[in-house]
């Protein structure tokens, strides 16, 4: 028997073994969350017992994002899915609702935190804002559904508890370190203005007026009008910086900039913050945790707080 029939003959008698192998470790269940900030929160409550991807990619506006062929699939496919609700994903309800339909473990994570603590929206009487993620605190209060969600599975992950614990703490950190990097900015400079409606939670948690030049979807476009009023409050407020977004064009920022000089101000980029969307995958940014940190220090640095330079972790 030459070499090469020998190798074939040992690869079909080791066959049975291998089989009984794979039997008997089966696959992981797979969670599919809609952004990265939920696939973060169930990443950290399931554990390396769960592979978890994300639908919606670095940069990409989730009010604004279609669904391909290839991406419903996906969401057909995952043993359990995980998505914001309160219209965030606007152009993929019907998907998302019928995937739910199928009883699937499912959850819309913004929608387990109950309306009569959310921030209601005159432009959406069906919905509350959707951006809970802008405040750490509240996001943490969205954890037990989760793990409520992911119990639901024919074999839920291992060790749920610890990683809802870890989480926890990963998000009350998070809230001390803006409480404290944040308190000394003087009451008249905390006034953040960004691309659009993203950071009311933040503002609420901080005590911070928020003005944004477009509305809670980025699909309203900014009037003449909104961009003239946000000029004279910039003026009168006598404001240091702004902010643009990173998965929002910057044309409307720049145009308030563009006006505050025209009635002979200057007006200072802040930096660009993460409201819809984190960073490259695989950085630090890339997480919820570095996503967060990196919006309160620029906030902080920008406006007269105390945030270090590197940030909570100095990972910036």
């Amino acid at each position: 028997m030459n070499s090469y029939s020998a190798i074939a003959r040992r690869n079909l008698l080791a066959l049975p073994a291998l089989i009984g192998t794979a039997q008997a470790q089966p696959a992981r269940p797979t969670a599919l969350a809609t952004t990265g900030m939920i696939a973060d929160l169930v990443r950290g409550v399931a554990g390396p017992g769960m592979t978890t991807d994300t639908l919606i990619g670095e940069g990409v506006d989730p009010h604004l994002f279609r669904p391909t062929r290839n991406d419903i699939a996906r969401i057909l496919r995952a043993d359990a899915l995980f998505f914001n609700g309160h219209r965030l994903e606007g152009r993929m309800n019907d998907v998302l609702d019928r995937a739910a339909a199928q009883g699937k473990p499912a959850l819309a994570v913004a929608e387990s935190i109950p309306r009569a603590r959310l921030r209601q929206h005159d432009d959406y009487p069906d919905a509350a804002d959707p951006h809970l993620w802008m405040d750490p605190a509240l996001w943490a209060d969205t954890l037990p559904a989760i793990m409520a969600t992911l119990a639901r599975l024919p074999q839920p992950p291992r060790q749920m508890e610890a990683g809802l614990a870890e989480t926890r703490g990963m998000l009350h950190r998070l809230d001390a370190y803006a409480r404290d990097v944040l308190a000394p900015i003087p009451a008249e400079r905390r006034v953040l203005v960004t691309a659009h409606d993203a950071f009311a939670y933040f503002g609420r948690r901080h005590e911070f007026q928020v003005e944004s030049i477009q509305g809670l979807s980025t699909e309203a476009e900014a009037s003449l009008a909104r961009i003239e009023a946000m000029v004279n409050l910039i003026v009168e407020r006598r404001l240091p910086a702004i902010f643009t977004e990173s998965s929002v064009p910057d044309r409307a920022v720049r145009a308030l900039i563009e006006g505050v000089a025209a009635r002979g101000r200057q007006l200072a980029l802040g930096g660009t913050l993460f409201s819809d969307s984190m960073g490259r995958p695989g950085t630090y940014r890339g997480s919820y945790q570095g996503m967060m940190d990196h919006n309160i220090t620029i906030i902080s640095r920008a406006l007269g707080g105390s945030a270090p330079e590197r940030g909570m972790n100095g990972r910036l």
